[in-house]
């Protein structure tokens, strides 16, 4: 029989990149898989054009996949958050559900996502996928993150190989492999398509896997939530450190393959440059604070190595 992955989207204003998502979700291999597509009260239409979608009354427009308009309609329960302490997501034997659960409010990636967790945890998966929804996603990528899971019980967290969605054209680009970690030096962590971009065979234990995509082992890592004092960014990370520390695998799976929309060539202005940067600063600092005891030793290194990071990208964007 095969595991029981709970697979956890969240939407936030992003319906066209939800439904394609969706879509290539539908088409995987993989036998025995639920979604809950988690809204982080969304302001724009996505839950109606969520709903249209999953009635067969919505086209998938994509280069990776064609549209599949023979597994429409597409069933599913959705429950408004103060419904959520009923909400059952247990089923029978290779079924795949879907489930729309609607947060009265942006409660962030991290809280967004332990809220769809804490639900999906009621009927004993034996995984949950955090999948983000500007992904798409290869028709076997789950049966081989799968696969490699079940081989080790020491094995806590799995992740694919990332590529770009849209690399100048190119869609064999990848943007993430997985990482590595050095506390003693901002931002703390790296990922290794930074230091050698090509992708080898194999598998590779790592310190840490990108949450646009990790798969959890539920039954048997004693940490299940990502940590909701990281509103913005690092919650990945940190969940994979701490795991690690326990003796637990990080481990890429070569050959399970994604594609992310990451904004590699996006114009942004000037302002929304400097808040990101400010947002980023303020997030890996915190993440240092947790992981490194001496932080207030290091916190001078920390603002030099901040100041000359950021000028070089700030100067490349101005």
């Amino acid at each position: 029989m095969n595991p029981k992955v709970k697979i956890i989207i969240l939407n936030w204003n992003g319906w066209e990149d939800t439904i394609e998502c969706l879509e290539s979700l539908y088409q995987i291999d993989y036998p025995n898989f639920d979604v809950l597509v988690v809204d982080n009260d969304s302001k724009d239409e996505s839950i109606d054009k969520i709903h249209m979608y999953l009635d067969g009354k919505l086209k998938v427009e994509s280069k990776f996949l064609n549209y599949d308009p023979d597994n429409k309609p597409i069933k599913y329960l959705e429950y408004s958050e103060d419904r959520y302490p009923q909400l059952d997501t247990s089923d029978g034997v290779d079924a795949k559900n879907l489930y729309i659960l609607k947060n009265n409010e942006n409660y962030g990636f991290a809280e967004g996502n332990n809220i769809a967790i804490k639900v999906a945890l009621r009927s004993n998966p034996d995984y949950i996928m955090l999948l983000n929804n500007d992904t798409v996603v290869e028709h076997d990528f789950l049966n081989k993150l799968v696969e490699v899971a079940e081989e080790d019980e020491q094995v806590g967290v799995v992740g694919p190989t990332i590529y770009y969605y849209d690399y100048k054209g190119r869609t064999d680009v990848p943007s993430n492999i997985c990482g590595v970690v050095n506390i003693k030096h901002y931002p703390g962590y790296y990922d290794m398509v930074d230091q050698d971009p090509t992708v080898k065979p194999g598998n590779l234990e790592c310190d840490w896997v990108s949450g646009a995509a990790m798969m959890i082992k539920t039954k048997e890592v004693p940490i299940k939530y990502l940590n909701n004092q990281l509103f913005f960014g690092n919650e990945d990370i940190d969940m994979c450190i701490n795991l690690k520390t326990m003796g637990y695998k990080i481990i890429n799976v070569h050959s399970s393959r994604i594609w992310h929309k990451e904004g590699v060539s996006r114009k942004k202005r000037s302002s929304a440059v400097i808040k990101k940067v400010k947002m980023e600063i303020e997030v890996n600092l915190k993440f240092l604070k947790l992981h490194n005891k001496h932080y207030y030793w290091y916190l001078p290194v920390y603002l030099l190595q901040v100041a000359a990071l950021y000028t070089k990208v700030l100067v490349g964007k101005f």
